[in-house]
C-alpha cells in the first residue's frame, strides 16, 4: 500500500527541514513547498492527503491557496499552522473547512491528532 502524501507548505526553512522528519516518523511519505503559489505549479494536488500549511506567507498566503483549491472544487484536508496566537482567525479558517489549526511551537502529539482526524481516522 502506498504511504499517504502529506504535503507541507511553509515559507520558513526550518519548518521545511524539520516537519518532514516528524512527518515520516508518523508514517507519511511527505512533500515541502516553500510557498502557495510553488505548490500549485508542482501539480501534486490529486496526490496530496493533507495540507499542512503556513497562514502568513509572502504572496499567496494559507487563506488564500484555502481558497482558490476550494475553488477548483479540490477536497484536501487542511491544517493550519501559525506563529500568530489569534482566536479569530482559528473561527475564520475553521468556518472555511479546515481540519485544525496549531500555533507554532505545537507538540507532537497536536500535530498527530489533527492528521488523524484530516484522515479520517479518530
Amino acid at each position: 500500500m502506498d504511504k499517504l502524501v502529506v504535503v507541507v507548505v511553509d515559507d520558513d526553512e526550518s519548518v521545511r527541514e524539520s516537519l518532514p522528519d516528524l512527518l515520516k516518523e508518523f508514517g507519511f511519505a511527505v512533500l515541502t513547498f516553500s510557498s502557495a503559489e510553488e505548490f500549485l505549479a508542482s501539480g501534486s494536488t490529486a496526490r496530496t492527503s493533507c495540507l499542512v500549511l503556513d497562514i502568513a506567507m509572502p504572496g499567496m498566503n494559507g487563506l488564500d491557496l484555502q481558497k482558490e483549491l476550494k475553488g477548483r472544487g479540490d477536497k484536501i484536508p487542511i491544517i493550519f499552522i501559525t506563529g500568530k496566537r489569534d482566536e479569530s482567525i482559528r473561527k475564520r479558517v475553521l468556518e472555511q473547512g479546515a481540519v485544525d489549526i496549531l500555533f507554532k511551537p505545537f507538540s507532537d502529539t497536536a500535530l498527530r491528532q489533527a492528521l488523524h482526524k484530516a484522515m479520517g481516522s479518530d
